[in-house]
């Protein structure tokens, strides 16, 4: 080897041992921030019908009984990255149904969310709060979704075969709901607090149903969102502190309210059937509000 190629060796070989203390301080920063960049939504409200006069007693426990209030009926989208499309509850859909309640104004819940720039088939996950009719018969609309659902809403409802074992379910939606099951397409959720997709955590206790769920999701700007659905039933179970009129533990009901607020401003709190919510967000397209 001449003296000039290994001196030239010298001189390469002295620069990297020279750049080491940058890479060493350098990298771990780089990695961090790569990783431990929050994942954040866009977060809708998306009106899909009406129920007209409804019994105000029916949500707040105490109620006067002769009000009546036009209530909405609502599912949440949330957009986040890379095309991850995310509904909170489902709505209704079935023709039984629309006949027993006689909603105003119906559109079916994936013509609703498509109003908000996201097809059925773009959805990637329904997060369903809890089995009653108004807020999961309609999950198969959405085809590509995983159905998140806790695992004791499942095993309080169906057994292991599907037969129904709790009237809280309709037949039809207990059906589809083990139909969901064997086809591999359920996300069973394992309790309370469980983020189950990044930036979105579900907690249990507000005992609207056996194991009925709420989402708390992290916004786009940095604040947090609770959607609340059935926890919460209207602004007035808020900021009266009363629980909602159906819910198997009127206690914890009230102390989940707490806990929201913990979480998110009570601005940012978002009931499952006021129609006010459309009223206090941002409207962006006809039946569709920003949460923010």
């Amino acid at each position: 080897m001449s003296t000039k190629l290994r001196t030239q060796l010298r001189h390469i070989v002295a620069t990297a041992l020279a750049l080491i203390p940058l890479v060493a301080l350098l990298t771990p920063f780089t990695v961090a921030h790569t990783q431990g960049a929050p994942t954040t939504w866009d977060a809708y409200a998306v009106r899909y019908a009406t129920l007209p006069q409804f019994k105000v007693s029916g949500l707040i426990a105490g109620a006067d009984t002769s009000r009546r209030l036009d209530i909405a009926m609502m599912v949440w989208l949330l957009k986040g990255p890379g095309g991850r499309n995310v509904v909170v509850d489902a709505g209704f859909t079935r023709d039984d149904l629309i006949a027993r309640w006689k909603p105003t104004g119906f559109l079916r819940p994936d013509s609703a969310v498509a109003l908000a720039g996201v097809a059925a088939r773009e959805v990637t996950d329904v997060i369903v709060s809890h089995i009653h009719w108004d807020h999961f018969d309609g999950a198969a609309l959405f085809p590509n979704a995983r159905i998140w659902v806790q695992r004791e809403e499942v095993d309080h409802h169906i057994d292991s075969t599907g037969k129904r074992i709790n009237n809280t379910i309709d037949a039809p939606d207990a059906a589809m709901l083990h139909a969901l099951r064997t086809a591999g397409r359920l996300r069973l959720v394992d309790g309370d607090a469980k983020e189950v997709i990044p930036g979105i955590t579900v907690y249990t206790g507000g005992k609207h149903t056996f194991a009925s769920q709420y989402a708390s999701v992290r916004l786009t700007g940095g604040s947090t969102a609770v959607i609340a659905s059935d926890n919460v039933y209207l602004y007035e179970n808020l900021t009266q502190h009363r629980p909602i009129a159906q819910t198997l533990d009127s206690l914890s009901n009230v102390a989940q309210h707490a806990r929201m607020r913990a979480l998110a401003a009570e601005r940012l709190i978002v009931p499952g059937h006021d129609p006010a919510v459309l009223e206090r967000f941002e409207r962006v397209g006809e039946r569709v509000v920003r949460i923010r």
